[in-house]
């Protein structure tokens, strides 16, 4: 699973928090053994001088970067203005593939425009945020459905986590979703005072091994929970290499 594993920056919630950039820790990231990184833009300090910083330094590293960008595909029905910008950003750091969710999609498609956004050539995909809108199983398969009719090449990215978030179970989700799938967020989910809280594999209710194996083996996998130490990516990285 080693060329699958991609490092999300959310594990490294605290440490940016605390004023560390992610260019800064992209040579750590390389040092831990991984060869993919998702960079985050809600995490950008400056995202002028960052950005040519993180490219650069992504080439010397020879990493593979994602984009995780919390915005949504869909504004009050229509497609989001924003888009083509963080499609920009994407190019100028490198990026291979950007990450949105769905927003409030009505039905209506708008196929050209998206078609615009895909013929950029960087891979695009939805994933099941935290929120009833766009976070569901009913709302992930009406879009992914609507995509797969229109031929659009728009992917998801599966969060084991975030189901709990929802009420809904990741086991049936998986079940449900897992053609569509071409991307993994992993992470576990405890409960303090009975709310959700994501948590590191094996320490949260989640049997993460038994949805793995429901869902595709050929895509990227991300470790994506907070972190507080380094001891703790290895232990998930150690997880996931042990069990594919």
């Amino acid at each position: 699973m080693d060329n699958k594993l991609v490092l999300n920056f959310l594990v490294y919630a605290d440490r940016v928090a605390n004023g560390a950039t992610q260019s800064e820790l992209l040579q750590e990231i390389s040092d831990l053994g991984f060869t993919q990184v998702e960079i985050r833009r809600e995490y950008f300090k400056n995202i002028d001088s960052e950005i040519p910083v993180i490219q650069s330094e992504a080439k010397r590293l020879g990493l593979d970067l994602f984009y995780s960008v919390p915005d949504e595909v869909y504004v009050q029905g229509e497609i989001n203005p924003k888009l083509d910008q963080y499609l920009s950003e994407a190019k100028q750091m490198g990026v291979k593939h950007i990450k949105w969710n769905i927003g409030d999609f009505t039905g209506v498609l708008h196929e050209n425009e998206l078609k615009a956004l895909l013929d950029q050539e960087i891979e695009i995909s939805i994933e099941n945020d935290q929120t009833q809108t766009s976070g569901t199983i009913a709302a992930i398969d009406r879009f992914m459905k609507a995509v797969k009719v229109a031929g659009l090449t728009i992917g998801y990215v599966y969060d084991l986590g975030n189901w709990r978030f929802v009420g809904e179970n990741e086991l049936e989700a998986a079940e449900l979703l897992k053609d569509y799938v071409h991307y993994i967020h992993v992470k576990d989910v405890k409960y303090s005072e009975e709310q959700p809280v994501a948590a590191g594999l094996d320490h949260g209710v989640i049997d993460w091994r038994k949805v793995l194996d429901l869902l595709p083996k050929d895509v990227p996998v991300a470790i994506e929970y907070p972190t507080t130490e380094n001891s703790e990516i290895l232990e998930a990285k150690d997880l996931l290499e042990s069990e594919f």
